[in-house]
Formats: C-alpha cells, structure tokens, sequence
C-alpha cells in the first residue's frame, strides 16, 4: 500500500510518537497500549492493552488550504465507516467525527494539523477504535466494542490495513482538482449521508440550554447547521453544541 507500518507495544500516545519523530508522509504506527491516550480537549480514551486499535498516521496534504482541513476529518471518517461495513451494520459518524454503532461509540479520531503559510503542512491524524475489549470500566457514557456487537475477535492489523486502503481511495476526493472536479462536494454528500441522527429531531445542548432540532447541514470548514424547532437555524463549531444520548 506504500505506507510504513510500525507496530510497538507501549508509547505515551501514537500521535506523540509521531511528532517527536518527524515522521514522513504515510507512516503509520499503532500500539498496543498507550499510557496517556486522549480525545480531544481533556478528554481521555480507556483502551484495554492489546486489545484494541490505537493508531496515528502522518500525511502531508499541502495542495489542502487550512479552511480545507475538515476535508481530511471527512475521508478519515468515511473509510472507518467504509471498512466497519464488513463487520458490522448501523455505523454512523456523529458530528465531527466520532464513529458510531447504533447510540455507542466504537471510534474517536484527533486530528492535529501544522500550517505552512496558508497550507496544511503536516497532519497527525489519531484514531482509537474498540475492538476486543469485552467491558469498559470507566465512566465514558456509551463506549462499545466489536466484541460486544459480533461476540468474536476481529483481527487487528487486517482491520488497520483495510481502513489504510480506504483512505487512499477517498483522499484524491479531498483536493478536488482538475482532475476531478466536484470531488470534494461529492465527499462531503457522502459525509452527509452517514450523520448519525441525519434525519428528525432529536435533543440537544447548547450555551442557552436544551433544545430540540434537526440537522440542516456541515459547511466545508466542518461548522454544524441545526434548524431548532421553530424553524430557526444555528450554527456550530466543534464543543459548541452537545448532542443528547
């Protein structure tokens, strides 16, 4: 696939051990554990060791512009949608890209871009994804696994493998050149299909308080669209809004 893959037993966090080594373009490595793995914000992620898919890639996208970058949020997300397909159904990405399996969440992904100019230089892109682990004991409000959907082991490195292959089918998508005008409007229907709750109104939780609404649409620079229930839109960044479970 030209991607070098490394596979270690143990590191701080996989998206750490990117950056401290300056890695090039499509390296990956995974871990079996990670001491200080994290969501975004302060948010941590309980993994079991061994037992799940702790791992973070490099890519240097510089023909993408930094209002472009929630492109690479979408191909990412899509092709763990695509590959969580063969395994199981109900998979969904629940605004920005949480993957999940009917209301739990089976894959948190981060995303750390640096700029050169008004280019993304580099991205880190992390992603922990339950696999094996049969129970969760922290107070993480709906994590699930593939072992508690399917009830049997799933392979961890042909996982990865397959994600990686479905990554390099969607990301031509992101830059939307001449070569493939429109791309990047057809990646982000695409997108918009698989929204958890992309149809109906459902509760929500903003500054002001609960509300009730449905989603209207994802701008290309990542912001939510809600139409509340008297018809009025509002609009999100990431941690602005919080959907209710």
């Amino acid at each position: 696939m030209g991607w070098e893959i490394t596979h270690i037993a143990q590191t701080e966090s996989t998206n750490r051990w990117l950056k401290d080594r300056g890695g090039a373009a499509r390296t990956v490595v995974w871990a079996d554990y990670q001491t200080a793995g994290r969501g975004c914000g302060t948010n941590s992620w309980e993994s079991e060791r061994g037992k799940n898919l702790t791992f973070s890639l490099m890519l240097h996208p510089e023909p993408l512009t930094a209002s472009e970058q929630f492109r690479i949020s979408m191909v990412v997300s899509l092709a763990i949608c695509e590959a969580l397909d063969q395994l199981v159904g109900d998979i969904s990405i629940k605004w920005p890209n949480d993957i999940y399996w009917r209301n739990g969440k089976l894959c948190g992904i981060l995303i750390e871009n640096t700029l050169k100019g008004v280019s993304i230089k580099d991205s880190i892109v992390g992603v922990g994804l339950n696999v094996n682990q049969e129970r969760f004991v922290s107070d993480a409000p709906n994590p699930v696994s593939l072992w508690q959907i399917t009830g049997q082991p799933t392979d961890r490195g042909e996982l990865l493998g397959d994600i990686l292959r479905r990554i390099d089918m969607l990301m031509p998508q992101a830059y939307d050149n001449g070569q493939q005008p429109g791309a990047a409007e057809g990646l982000r229907r695409k997108y918009m299909s698989r929204l958890y709750r992309r149809r109906g109104f459902h509760p929500y939780v903003d500054a002001r308080g609960a509300f009730m609404a449905q989603i209207a649409d994802v701008g290309d620079d990542g912001l939510l669209t809600l139409v509340d229930d008297s018809a009025t839109p509002r609009h999100y960044a990431f941690k602005e809004v919080q959907f209710v479970i």
